[in-house]
């Protein structure tokens, strides 16, 4: 009888195929450091090695694997390369990645507490956790794991708007800097939001949102007949680090009664530092606050999260009760978190969270975070030695930006920009090292964002080295 329809291996043959999944992994995680961090390729180069119609008859699963580790895997750029310096790398850990294994091997529901109690509670265990690292009160408060950032400040901004608006919110304005993240703008456009209830606050020569703007802001807007209702802060932009003035945000959001949202998806782990802590004094006041266990918190991707005040605040927006769901509905002590966000189907995503922190203990993480903060420290007081570099953003939250600019040369602004942008071209290009460019003060910049804690200071200086021996050829 034909049992392909199964669609089954023998055990031996899923014994074989997984010790081959495992060795490889193993193998990458030893020897990634002596790879290449950058992958180039086509559209068309692409096609060449993949494109083809969906097989009708069965291939042998080892040479399906074998094609995927010879082809696949290179044609990725590894994010957790010491090198990997662009937007914000993902360092993970091996914990953490078989824990997605066995996450994802056992097919494990995680949206309600009938479909499995033990994913369940290690959701509100590991949400206790973040809670009381960011001092958000843990009987009341709550959160939810979500696959990034860009659908924790979703999942925040639909709560906010129910909370403060109900079911109008024809007049709501919403304000956040020209910092913010694009994920924040793309959300509130998903909601339905128009362009002209967005207000792009201005920010100040250190790229924090400006305080005075702000609130002449939400007062014309009220004498308007308009209705304010969200201020969305920076804990960490991406482009510098930056922390917003959290503290006065909150005074304002209090005064105003609008809803405090912090998007700390980059920068709100770095309250497991002294030095991180310090900048992100006021973080505790928000209502709201999305953080990224992808990024700073070493997890594999995806894993996003909100933490909330009140975790009722969850329920209230996103609770429905579907007939088909009626038996399985427990207590208020069970939580069902597909009441508490936007999925019904969720990944078992908190495991690898637990099973990291548990593994390393939380002083490894505090150890990893402060680390990176004071390397990007350690590069920015490089940099002002050198008569080549030009810091443009000093060190903020293990970001820095900076610029070829020699000093006696007198290059237009023009120059510049060209200087550096083919500087960060012919570093790509190499694949020695991911380093890319942006914008600060009409400057194209390099930057690096440092939060891999196996990032060494040689890695960087080897990097600079190569920049200024492109540099040379350039000019």
């Amino acid at each position: 009888m034909d049992n392909s329809h199964k669609l089954q291996l023998s055990k031996e043959e899923m014994k074989q195929y997984g010790y081959q999944v495992i060795d490889t992994i193993v193998e990458h995680f030893d020897t990634e450091n002596s790879k290449k961090p950058v992958s180039l390729a086509s559209r068309e180069e692409m096609d060449l090695l993949f494109k083809t119609e969906a097989p009708e008859e069965p291939t042998n699963y080892k040479e399906v694997l074998d094609f995927v580790t010879a082809k696949v895997l290179p044609n990725s750029s590894i994010v957790t390369h010491p090198k990997s310096y662009s937007f914000v790398p993902g360092p993970s850990n091996f914990v953490s990645v078989m824990a997605d294994t066995l996450a994802t091997g056992f097919n494990i529901f995680s949206g309600g507490w009938a479909a499995s109690p033990a994913a369940a509670e290690l959701e509100i265990v590991t949400m206790n956790w973040l809670l009381k690292l960011f001092k958000f009160p843990t009987t009341k408060g709550g959160g939810i794991f979500t696959s990034g950032g860009s659908m924790a400040n979703l999942t925040a901004l639909v709560t906010a708007r129910r909370q403060r608006c109900g079911d109008d919110f024809s007049k709501a304005i919403i304000y956040l800097s020209d910092q913010a993240h694009s994920s924040n703008i793309k959300a509130i456009r998903v909601l339905g939001f128009k362009k002209e209830q967005i207000r792009i606050i201005p920010t100040d020569i250190e790229f924090k949102m400006a305080i005075n703007k702000l609130k002449n802001a939400i007062a014309k807007d009220r004498l308007e007949g308009l209705q304010p209702f969200c201020i969305i802060a920076s804990a960490g932009t991406t482009n510098t680090g930056t922390v917003d003035p959290l503290n006065e945000i909150a005074k304002i959001c209090k005064t105003e009664k609008l809803w405090f949202h912090i998007d700390g998806a980059y920068g709100g782990a770095a309250i497991l530092s002294k030095k991180g802590s310090k900048l992100l004094k006021g973080i505790e006041k928000a209502d709201s606050v999305a953080i990224d266990p992808h990024k700073w918190l070493y997890q594999p991707y995806e894993m996003g999260c909100l933490l909330v005040r009140n975790h009722k605040w969850l329920s209230e927006t996103f609770t429905e009760k579907p007939e088909y769901l009626r038996d399985i509905e427990g207590n208020q002590s069970e939580i069902n978190f597909y009441d508490h966000g936007i999925q019904l189907t969720r990944r078992f995503r908190a495991l690898k969270f637990y099973m990291s922190m548990k593994t390393f203990g939380l002083s490894a993480f505090k150890k990893a975070v402060s680390y990176s903060i004071d390397l990007a420290e350690e590069v920015e007081a490089d940099l002002r030695k050198s008569a080549n570099w030009e810091v443009v953003s000093p060190a903020t939250l293990a970001v820095i930006n900076f610029r070829y600019n020699p000093i006696g040369k007198n290059y237009s602004e023009k120059q510049l920009d060209a200087i550096n942008q083919e500087i960060s071209k012919r570093v790509v290009d190499s694949r020695e090292a991911l380093l890319v460019t942006t914008v600060l003060q009409n400057q194209v910049v390099l930057r690096m964002c440092l939060i891999n804690p196996r990032t060494t200071f040689e890695d960087v200086k080897d990097t600079l080295k190569s920049c200024e021996a492109f540099a040379l050829e350039i000019i």
